[in-house]
């Protein structure tokens, strides 16, 4: 039985024009001789050379001269190797060095894609059958480095979508690391991530139970001065600090639209890229309710899920998951407890779903097999796409298959509101695939969603079109769970 699907004619694409500047280091030596040149300009040269390139870019960024300042002080320990007292620097000539180590990245030149749509804290001053909306996209750039951006809106009483103006301005958040860790914890991660023992024992045997960030950087640092240290300890120590890097806090400027602030990779094991933010608005058994979203790091090599969550949009807390069940990609938080426990979806071995139960959010273990590949759209894979949503009928899991040729379809399933283990339904047929003009793309044959919502009895349902743009479609819901419940 297919269910009707109604696509909207709305499209989000990559707009190169959005920029951010990024601190941009070109090596020790090459850096030093930049600095080097430009200590040899007097201070009327450095005046005209730094309001050239204000004029150039200023207009493009919020306070870029603070950025410049923020990047000389990236490099102030080459300057000191260069026995260059920065102190006596005048602070045109600091901004003009900071300026040559920054570039301008364009955060969403390739692509802006996998959606998640959630319901906006502020639903003030609206119509009837209206509600304001917050959207989530995965968007990357040069070098496909992956980050987290969004767009605000307004969906009607027709589920027609109003996109709220986008700012000019990207701006990129301040970072405070956490400052306290404890060992057991981080030592139980670092196996999970399967890093040697034999050289995390010898940095970690000498701490407290409860660590200093600052004590464990310098530790490491230390031991990577060692010019005979062998490639296989220097990864096992980068490792170590790439755990401890991926605790931070982010807190963007209030003066700051939404559209403006771009989440973009901040630690080590995240280099490569943010993918696949699947944002949830939790209610708590207090009624009290936060947005979370899982995603997966990544650093070119290794994968690290993470949890992201907030209460305005404004501050952001990032930690790293745990467990035997925060492996892989593909986790998606329930928007409730059930049963008096945090529950997850998630894909740990990429090919089946699994869910999972905890007291903490970031504590991931024992997954139970939840659904195998069945049908022929998805024999080479199945997982889901967001979130579950609550309805009457039972928990709804919107989920994606991929079939011949790495062909990605969207399909639905229904389970059981006490015990989700337990499916009541799921679709025969895919509820979405790739029609003809959908087909090109970063990545072809594609349709994929990270989280949908239920607004006027109606799926809202955003979805990426071969990653790169996306759009939305909606599905009547009396149809959808009728469909469901038949397909058992």
């Amino acid at each position: 039985m297919r269910v009707p699907v109604i696509r909207k004619n709305i499209l989000f694409s990559p707009d190169s024009k959005r920029v951010v500047a990024r601190y941009f280091m070109n090596g020790d030596e090459r850096t030093q001789q930049m600095v080097a040149r430009i200590m040899t300009l007097d201070e009327k040269q450095v005046v005209d050379t730094l309001e050239h390139t204000l004029r150039e870019f200023a207009r493009r960024h919020r306070n870029i001269s603070s950025i410049f300042l923020k990047h000389f002080g990236k490099i102030k320990g080459i300057i000191d190797a260069m026995q260059i007292n920065h102190d006596a620097m005048s602070l045109d000539r600091k901004m003009l060095i900071g300026s040559y180590c920054t570039m301008e990245y364009a955060i969403e030149s390739a692509a802006i894609f996998n959606p998640s749509i959630i319901e906006d804290f502020d639903q003030s001053d609206l119509q009837m059958g209206e509600k304001r909306v917050i959207i989530s996209f995965r968007a990357t750039g040069e070098g496909h480095i992956s980050s987290i951006v969004f767009r605000r809106g307004i969906l009607d009483k027709d589920n027609n979508l109003q996109v709220m103006k986008i700012g000019h301005n990207i701006d990129k958040a301040e970072i405070v690391h956490k400052t306290l860790y404890n060992k057991e914890r981080f030592l139980t991660k670092l196996g999970e991530m399967h890093t040697h023992d034999k050289y995390t024992t010898q940095i970690m045997q000498d701490l407290p139970d409860e660590f200093e960030y600052a004590v464990l950087k310098s530790i490491v640092n230390h031991a990577l001065t060692d010019p005979s240290i062998r490639q296989e300890r220097r990864t096992a120590l980068e490792e170590v600090m790439w755990l401890a890097d991926s605790f931070y806090d982010l807190q963007f400027k209030h003066d700051s639209d939404i559209t403006e602030r771009v989440i973009f990779p901040i630690s080590d094991s995240e280099s490569k890229g943010i993918e696949d933010a699947r944002f949830v608005r939790f209610v708590d058994d207090d009624q009290s309710d936060r947005v979370m979203a899982t995603y997966t790091a990544y650093n070119g090599h290794a994968i690290l899920p993470k949890l992201i969550s907030t209460e305005d949009f404004y501050s952001f807390r990032v930690m790293p998951l745990h467990g035997v069940g925060a492996q892989n990609k593909n986790l998606a938080l329930f928007p409730r407890k059930i049963n008096g426990k945090y529950a997850m979806l998630s894909r740990i071995d990429g090919v089946n779903n699994y869910i999972m139960y905890s007291d903490r959010t970031t504590q991931w273990n024992t997954p139970i097999l939840l659904q195998e590949p069945r049908y022929t759209w998805e024999f080479t894979q199945i997982g889901n796409c967001g979130s579950p949503l609550w309805t009457e009928e039972g928990w709804l899991v919107i989920t994606h298959g991929v079939g011949a040729m790495r062909r990605y379809c969207i399909g639905a399933s229904l389970f059981d509101l006490d015990d989700p283990s337990k499916e009541i339904g799921r679709l025969k047929e895919p509820l979405l695939s790739p029609l003809e003009d959908e087909r090109e793309g970063y990545v072809p044959n594609v349709v994929y969603s990270c989280g949908a919502i239920i607004h006027n009895n109606s799926l809202i349902l955003p979805y990426a079109v071969s990653d790169y743009s996306s759009t939305y479609a909606i599905v009547d819901m009396v149809e959808l769970i009728d469909a469901l419940k038949k397909s058992k």
